[in-house]
C-alpha cells in the first residue's frame, strides 16, 4: 500500500489529520509523535516537526528513512508578504527559498540546489482541490484580491528560523526572496525531499501579515485553529484525490 507522510511544526496543523485516519496508531519515534493509520486506500503517517529548520528537517529524514513515502506534504499557516492575499487565503509552494542561509554553501552538497520545489503534479493536484473548496487562483485572475472573498496562489514561500514581524523584517524578506509568504520550515521539507528522491508539497494558509510580535500572535488561539484547519482540510483531500488515482 503506497504511504503518504503529512508533517506540521504546530500540533493544531496536523491534529485533524490525526482524527480523519482509521485504524489510527500512535508511536514515539526519533523525538517525534508519529501517528500512522489508512486514508482512502492509502497510508498515511503524520507527526508534529516542531518549529524550524532544524526540527523540520531532522522529522522529514526520519519520516523518508523509517517508511519510505511516495510524497512528503507539509502543511501549516504563515506570515503573508503579497499585498493580493488576505488571512486564510492558500499559498502552495511553487518554488521555496531560504531567508537566512547562505544558499551557494549550501549547494555545494547534494542535491546542489540553492532553492527547492513542490513536485509540479502535486502542486496540479492542491490547485484542483483548493478550486473545489471554492478558492480562486489570484495569480489567473487579476482583480481577484477585490472581489473573492477565498483565494489561493501558486508561488513562493521564504524560510527562515527567525519569527518575522514589524516591517523592516517583512520588507528585508520580500528584498531577499520576493516570496508570497514567509515560515520556517518548507524549504527544509522540500529541501530533504530533494537529497532522497521523494515527491513533496508545501502549502500554507495565511495567518497574519508579519504585523505583530509572537507572543501576541499566539494569543490569537481561535483565529490560529481555523487557519490551520484550513490548510489540513485541504492536505486530506489532496491525499484524498492522490487515493483516487492510484
Amino acid at each position: 500500500m503506497p504511504t503518504i507522510a503529512i508533517i506540521g511544526a504546530l500540533e493544531k496543523e496536523v491534529a485533524q489529520i490525526k482524527e480523519e485516519l482509521n485504524g489510527a496508531r500512535v508511536v514515539q519515534e526519533a523525538g517525534l509523535t508519529v501517528v500512522s493509520g489508512e486514508l482512502d486506500g492509502l497510508s498515511v503517517v503524520a507527526t508534529t516537526a516542531g518549529m524550524g529548520t532544524v526540527n523540520a528537517a531532522a522529522a522529514t529524514q526520519h519520516l523518508i528513512s523509517k517508511y519510505a513515502p511516495q510524497a512528503v506534504v507539509f502543511s501549516g499557516i504563515a506570515g503573508g508578504l503579497n499585498p493580493k492575499l488576505h488571512i486564510n487565503d492558500v499559498v502552495i509552494g511553487k518554488c521555496l527559498r531560504y531567508l537566512d542561509t547562505d544558499t551557494a554553501l549550501i549547494a555545494e552538497s547534494a542535491p546542489g540546489l540553492e532553492e527547492f520545489v513542490s513536485t509540479p503534479a502535486l502542486v496540479d493536484v492542491a490547485a484542483a482541490v483548493l478550486a473545489e473548496h471554492g478558492f480562486v487562483d489570484t495569480s489567473a485572475d487579476e482583480n481577484s484580491a477585490e472581489k473573492d472573498p477565498k483565494q489561493f496562489l501558486c508561488g513562493t514561500i521564504a524560510t527562515g528560523d527567525r519569527f518575522v514581524t514589524g516591517d523592516a523584517m517583512r520588507n528585508a524578506a520580500i528584498e531577499a526572496t520576493h516570496a508570497d509568504c514567509v515560515e520556517m520550515e518548507g524549504a527544509a521539507i522540500a529541501h530533504i525531499a530533494a537529497k532522497n528522491g521523494v515527491d513533496c508539497l508545501v502549502l500554507r494558509a495565511i495567518s497574519d501579515n508579519c504585523d505583530e510580535a509572537y507572543d501576541a500572535f499566539c494569543e490569537r488561539e481561535f483565529d490560529l485553529d481555523e487557519y490551520a484547519r484550513t490548510a489540513s482540510g485541504i492536505t486530506l483531500d489532496i491525499v484524498r484525490r492522490i487515493a483516487a488515482a492510484q
